[in-house]
């Protein structure tokens, strides 16, 4: 009975999406017309900008550059043998120029630009390429500080550097700027179907969050936990990290950042008076969410929230106003940071603040704006200066006390917004109310 119910659940969750979730070829066409445009209209900008006119990538089948595999059709999983892609601007307006090294085209965006039988040595067919167009700088994907940026792997670097004559060694920059540019500017198309995501993980949350899915004394975090990825699944989505449900409620127990996602499920049976706090992101259309809300499970006789709490969450959502305000082109991660944190505890706010781009990936490449253990601001990844056209996942948390409960609350929040160089767009709206689940007797 219980997995006809869920079964049932998935299908009604399905039916009252507002933009229904695209078939794989749909998908498929449309992830390639993304590529596309991002290839003509936001890589020369980003190339132009970090004065760089040739760009590197390789990947070994199955142990992919993080960069290259955002550059890939849709149609392909992963790297086949060993992709080489070079992309070289030549200048004078030209569009790019974007050639695989490979034994393959990579589809319609890379031309197939080695001949094996004519050069059986593949690194050798690289290096004439390169010899060709003589470029005045080679970026290649090296970076210490971000990851993502740093996908050339330490076999690949020597092979490469060592068939490169000195000159073209002179040449070779670290690509970090550029491969983080590519990672965390959107396009025009990709922010036309941004929300359909935010929009989608909304309406989960929403379901999970409401009686259809939880009976108060009965239903645990874990089982939250779970319809939220069977319905996912049941989407044709996947999710980038395990969700989690925690609860905060009257006791004397107190808060603990890392504690309240590590709680053992059978010790977490949903009540009545729990505040219930979710953390949840889906992939798609290679882009990805990351969400925090909150339900309220109102007791017998109640028909909202109590106030003390109502009030707990206004001041997050403040907190949010304060930090987005302080979202400047130029303005490095750890310079908002300090902004946004002096300004909320000058207004009697007790914030933590761990935004974070989003994008490609769920903690994306671009400036980190401070981590829930490094309040003080993060080394390098906050000292990137934000630019426009990116996105990110707007997450925070701003204690309350709560005097009925004798203790702190954290509203902890995380919403997925947009910065267009000029102000801050929340892609689906931002939770400004809590979800309420009724009492068992009264569902």
């Amino acid at each position: 009975m219980k997995k006809i119910i869920l079964f049932v659940l998935m299908l009604y969750s399905l039916s009252t999406l507002a933009t229904p979730v695209l078939s794989m070829k749909e998908r498929s066409k449309l992830i390639d017309n993304i590529l596309e445009q991002r290839f003509s209209d936001v890589l020369p900008r980003i190339m132009a900008r970090e004065g760089i006119d040739m760009w590197v990538l390789m990947s070994r089948e199955y142990n992919e550059d993080p960069v290259l595999k955002t550059m890939l059709p849709s149609t392909w999983v992963s790297a086949r043998r060993h992709t080489m892609l070079v992309i070289y601007d030549p200048g004078n307006g030209q569009p790019l120029e974007r050639l695989a090294v490979a034994r393959y085209a990579v589809g319609a965006l890379f031309e197939k630009a080695w001949d094996k039988e004519a050069q059986p040595n593949q690194w050798k067919a690289l290096k004439q390429i390169i010899e060709t167009r003589n470029p005045s700088k080679i970026a290649i994907n090296v970076s210490e500080a971000f990851a993502l940026a740093d996908g050339m792997s330490s076999t690949e670097y020597k092979k490469f550097m060592a068939v490169l004559s000195d000159d073209l060694k002179s040449r070779v920059v670290s690509g970090e700027k550029l491969a983080v540019g590519w990672l965390e500017t959107r396009s025009e198309l990709e922010m036309k179907h941004y929300p359909v995501l935010t929009q989608i993980g909304h309406s989960l949350i929403s379901t999970a969050f409401s009686n259809e899915v939880i009976t108060p004394n009965v239903t645990t975090t874990d089982d939250v936990v779970w319809w939220l990825r069977d319905q996912t699944r049941a989407l044709g989505l996947t999710n980038w990290f395990h969700p989690t449900v925690s609860i905060q409620r009257q006791d004397s127990e107190v808060f603990n950042q890392v504690a309240a996602f590590s709680k053992r499920p059978g010790e977490n049976v949903i009540q009545p008076g729990d505040l219930i706090h979710v953390d949840f992101g889906i992939t798609y259309l290679r882009l990805n969410t990351d969400q925090q809300q909150h339900a309220y499970v109102l007791k017998p006789g109640e028909n909202d929230a109590p106030l003390s709490l109502k009030k707990a969450l206004k001041n997050g959502n403040h907190l949010q106003d304060i930090l987005t305000s302080n979202f400047k082109v130029g303005r490095t991660g750890n310079a908002i940071l300090s902004m946004s944190r002096q300004q909320a505890i000058d207004q009697g706010i007790t914030p933590a603040i761990y935004t974070h781009p989003l994008g490609f990936h769920g903690h994306a490449a671009g400036p980190t704006i401070g981590m829930w253990d490094a309040q003080e601001g993060v080394p390098v990844k906050g000292d990137y200066p934000m630019f426009e056209k990116t996105a990110y996942s707007i997450e925070l948390n701003a204690a309350s006390y709560i005097e009925e409960w004798n203790k702190e609350v954290r509203i902890m929040l995380e919403e997925d917004a947009f910065f267009d160089g000029e102000k801050v767009i929340y892609l689906d709206g931002r939770q400004t109310k809590f979800h309420l689940i009724h009492p068992a007797e009264k569902q």
